[in-house]
């Protein structure tokens, strides 16, 4: 009996996977554990240096053990504390390496998408020094950024050593990235999605595979050298109510609201710091000096923070100080980062999300300690760095708190859908966009992959002899340039890339000599018009007939 004409045609597609992947993924992940191990190492390592630094500053002692800058201090050190570290990092910079400016991860984006994956060296040196003497020194920055960067450049500078692609050493460097991030916070997770969302642009076996074992073996030695608790311990039971819920979606309103602020004024910041008539090494003494004039409002806004961080997510933290790390915190984080210091971006979200959540605390119902500082923290991440689902983790791996899941994801998602519809690039992303260059989040499988050869090639005995006859389409009987009716048209584009042709012959997979069709570059075209048609063309596919309507229809 012949089959319908709408049952499609049964093709042999055993030649395809789900991925592509080859043995080559087992090398790059024998090479990515020793990247994971040292990148945990440095980010130890620079935790002590700060801890260092802050100790010979503030409180002019030994010490390499993380303490805030502190409260009883002469203003003039808490004044000019800052500006010596800016000094120190403009003339770093200058005479050193200007891609130790900034808070990290645009310069990790940077060097993947813009310089095939390859950190010079001194980079991976000067990168955590600089940023020690800004945290150091008072700078309300965090160790993230400067861990992912150097993290990354010490996996670019084994990738740049062996033979490898640039595929392959960006994998590396994101590895030693994720490795590092993980090593700070005990967050596996987080930074292995982090890496998937931000960092590869990809989400592939060979690409996962080796930097999820990176982190693993990061966040291992991690255990052995700073703990395996978490960061910021949670206790004390929840209890949520429907309304609770609909008050997180307020909550990431709100959260991406300040995440808006945030990245304005820190790009309004470097606008203003680019028109001032001095060269920019000495802009981040400037922003030292914004930094100083807070830290003698609000002495806490100083450092990392992560003791204040603690007490916002335990609940125990003064109205005053919240309204004060709320402002002042926000205000000398984004001005001072504009003046090209080097600081990260992660630590300064944690404490300034965790105030806004503190301060919703006192309107919004009594769910349990912290509760509300936790649902607005991961609003705010997902709000500055568009990476929701990795706001949602990193939340709970810092804290433990799993029971909080589903209103720490509304919050999260909640912000993330009301930033991006406020605000076209992060903070993240916005200084790549600045030089030129566009960076697209959006993550979906191509049309391309799903479509057929034999869908969209011609079969028109007339057209076939025509590009047969034609020089710039190879003869079958002269080479393999040609494509068969059973391939994805990403192949078929693939293809035409490489060999820089838009034409190729479409032949029988059991004998290539047989012409069947030929495949064309505006046929590819056609095939993406049709996935354009999918997502803007509306119709309505099913009505309802009422009773009356029916009645109507039958008589």
């Amino acid at each position: 009996m012949p089959a319908s004409s709408s049952t499609p045609p049964v093709r042999d597609v055993r030649h395809l996977g789900d991925f592509t992947v080859t043995p080559r993924m087992i090398l790059i992940t024998a090479l990515a554990l020793p990247i994971g191990a040292v990148a945990a190492l440095a980010a130890w390592a620079l935790l002590r240096l700060i801890g260092l630094i802050t100790n010979a500053v503030f409180y002019q002692r030994t010490s390499s053990e993380l303490v805030a800058p502190g409260n009883h201090h002469s203003p003039w050190l808490v004044l000019l504390a800052p500006v010596a570290g800016g000094l120190l990092i403009g003339v770093m910079a200058r005479w050193g390496s200007e891609k130790i400016r900034g808070h990290g991860m645009p310069e990790a984006i940077e060097a993947i998408l813009l310089g095939g994956s390859k950190v010079q060296p001194r980079v991976a040196l000067l990168k955590p020094v600089s940023s020690a003497v800004a945290i150091g020194t008072g700078g309300p920055f965090g160790a993230e950024g400067p861990i992912i960067m150097t993290g990354g450049a010490l996996g670019s500078l084994l990738a740049q050593l062996l033979h490898l692609t640039a595929d392959e050493r960006k994998t590396l460097l994101v590895a030693g990235s994720a490795a590092g991030m993980a090593a700070t916070f005990n967050s596996p997770l987080a930074a292995l999605l982090l890496a998937a969302e931000l960092l590869l642009f990809e989400w592939r076996p060979r690409s996962l595979v080796p930097v999820s074992a990176a982190v693993a073996v990061g966040t291992v030695i991690r255990g052995h050298l700073l703990g395996s608790g978490p960061v910021f311990p949670t206790h004390g039971a929840l209890h949520l109510h429907d309304v609770d819920y609909l008050l997180c979606v307020v909550s990431g309103v709100v959260a991406a609201l300040l995440a808006v602020v945030a990245t304005l004024l820190v790009y309004a910041s470097e606008d203003a710091f680019h028109r001032l008539p001095i060269h920019w090494m000495w802009w981040p003494a400037l922003g030292g000096l914004v930094i100083g004039l807070g830290g003698l409002v609000v002495p806490q806004a100083l450092g990392v923070g992560y003791d204040v961080i603690a007490a916002e997510l335990s609940g125990d933290i003064g109205l005053g100080l919240v309204i004060g790390i709320l402002v002042v915190k926000t205000l000398i984080w984004s001005l001072s980062l504009g003046s090209g210091t080097s600081g990260g971006v992660l630590a300064p979200m944690f404490m300034i999300g965790g105030a806004l959540g503190a301060l919703e605390a006192h309107v919004f119902p009594d769910v349990g300690p912290g509760f509300w500082a936790l649902v607005a923290l991961a609003g705010v991440l997902g709000g500055v760095m568009r990476s929701p689902v990795t706001g949602v983790v990193f939340a709970l791996e810092l804290t433990h708190r799993w029971d909080a899941l589903l209103p720490v994801m509304i919050g999260s998602l909640t912000a993330y859908g009301a930033s991006t519809l406020l605000l076209k690039r992060s903070v993240l992303t916005e200084k790549i966009a600045r030089r030129g260059y566009h960076l697209s989040r959006e993550y979906d499988v191509d049309p391309l992959e799903i479509l057929f050869v034999s869908e969209v090639m011609s079969t028109d005995e007339a057209e076939v002899a025509e590009h047969l006859a034609l020089d710039a389409v190879p003869s079958v009987h002269e080479g393999s340039l040609h494509t068969h009716g059973d391939q994805t048209l990403r192949q078929v584009a693939e293809t035409m890339a490489v060999h820089e042709v838009t034409t190729l012959l479409v032949t029988d997979r059991d004998d290539p000599s047989v012409v069947v069709g030929v495949v064309t570059l505006p046929q590819l075209l056609a095939a993406r018009r049709r996935d354009q048609q999918e997502a803007r063309e509306r119709e309505r596919v099913l009505t309802i007939v009422g009773p009356r309507s029916r009645g109507s229809a039958k008589a």
